[in-house]
């Protein structure tokens, strides 16, 4: 099985960069290309790491016994452009 934070960091980055991409990318081809089903897919690939990286999140919270403080951060972090990624290198240092 994997190490907790290990797993935490994997879909922590992978949930920024797809926030990223939805934002950056998605959204002007949906509003100034008229392609909606670049946000349809990119949102729903969000949707599914995001859920994931709470759920994660509170795995590690029950695992690792995190204050209340850093678990709520963390999950703060996930609603902030690049804060998974700021998150991930003040918290989660190896």
């Amino acid at each position: 099985m994997m190490n907790p934070i290990k797993t935490l960091k994997i879909v922590g980055y992978l949930e920024g960069l797809s926030f990223l991409i939805l934002l950056g990318i998605a959204m002007p081809l949906k509003y100034f290309m008229g392609m909606p089903i670049a946000v349809m897919i990119a949102g729903s690939l969000h949707g599914l790491l995001f859920v994931l990286y709470i759920l994660s999140i509170l795995y590690v919270w029950n695992v690792k016994r995190w204050p209340f403080m850093r678990t709520f951060l963390a999950m703060v972090s996930s609603v902030i452009p690049f804060g998974p990624f700021i998150f991930d290198r003040k918290f989660l240092k190896d």
